[in-house]
C-alpha cells in the first residue's frame, strides 16, 4: 500500500504546484488588464489563452463588475485556494495514512 501512498503524495504535491502557478498566471492577467498590452505579444496571448476558458464562464454566471472593476479573478483565486487547501491536503492526509 505504500506505493499508492507515495503516488498520492506525489500527486498532491504536483497538483499544489500547478494550482499555485495558475494563481500566479491569474494575477498576471489581472495586472495586464490595468495596462494596454500589445494583444499580439506571445506572453500576453499565452496568459489570455490559459485564463479565458475559466474566466469567461465565471463572468457569464456571476456578473462581478462593480464600478468598472472585474472581481472574477478574485473569485477564481479564492476557489483555487479552496481546492489547494481541501484537495491537496486531503490527498496528503490519505497518503500519510497509507505510507505507515
Amino acid at each position: 500500500m505504500f506505493i499508492i501512498g507515495y503516488f498520492l503524495q506525489a500527486l498532491g504535491t504536483v497538483l499544489g504546484y500547478v494550482i499555485q502557478i495558475y494563481i500566479y498566471i491569474i494575477v498576471a492577467r489581472a495586472i495586464l488588464s490595468w495596462v494596454s498590452p500589445d494583444p499580439f505579444n506571445p506572453i500576453v496571448r499565452f496568459i489570455t489563452n490559459v485564463t479565458d476558458p475559466v474566466l469567461i464562464p465565471l463572468r457569464r454566471k456571476l456578473p462581478l463588475f462593480v464600478g468598472g472593476i472585474d472581481f472574477s479573478p478574485i473569485v477564481l483565486i479564492l476557489g483555487l485556494l479552496f481546492l489547494q487547501i481541501f484537495v491537496v491536503q486531503s490527498l496528503m492526509r490519505i497518503a500519510a495514512g497509507l505510507v505507515v
